[in-house]
C-alpha cells in the first residue's frame, strides 16, 4: 500500500506525505489485445494480457480537494444513474454500484 500511495501522491501533483488510506482493491479489468473491450476476468484464451486496470477504494482527508483540467468535467452521477447503464457509461464505471455495495459506509 505504500508504493501506491506515493504513486498517487507524485500523480496529483502533490507531495508523497499525503495520508492516502487505500482501503482495498475493488476491481480489477483486463484488456487482452490493443482493441477497446475490457473484461473483468483474463479470457482462457489470452496467456498475456496487454492491459490490467485496477480500481481502488481509497479514504481521502478531509483537506482534499478535486482539481480538474479547464478541459474536462467533474459530473457527480448518483449510483442508481449509474447501475446497468453501460451504454451511457461503459462497462467499468456501470459496475461501480455492485462493487461498492459490499461496503457499509459509515456517516460521521
Amino acid at each position: 500500500k505504500q508504493w501506491y500511495q506515493r504513486r498517487v501522491a507524485i500523480t496529483a501533483g502533490e507531495s508523497p506525505t499525503i495520508d492516502w488510506k487505500v482501503t482495498d482493491v475493488i476491481s480489477q479489468w483486463w484488456r487482452p489485445s490493443f482493441e477497446p473491450p475490457q473484461y473483468p476476468y483474463i479470457p482462457p484464451h489470452v496467456s498475456c494480457p496487454k492491459e490490467c486496470r485496477t480500481i481502488y477504494l481509497v479514504d481521502l482527508p478531509e483537506s482534499a480537494t478535486f482539481a480538474v483540467p479547464r478541459n474536462y468535467r467533474l459530473v457527480a452521477a448518483p449510483l442508481f444513474e449509474l447501475y446497468d447503464n453501460s451504454t451511457s457509461y461503459g462497462p467499468v464505471i456501470s459496475s461501480l454500484p455492485q462493487l461498492i455495495s459490499r461496503y457499509n459506509p459509515i456517516y460521521l
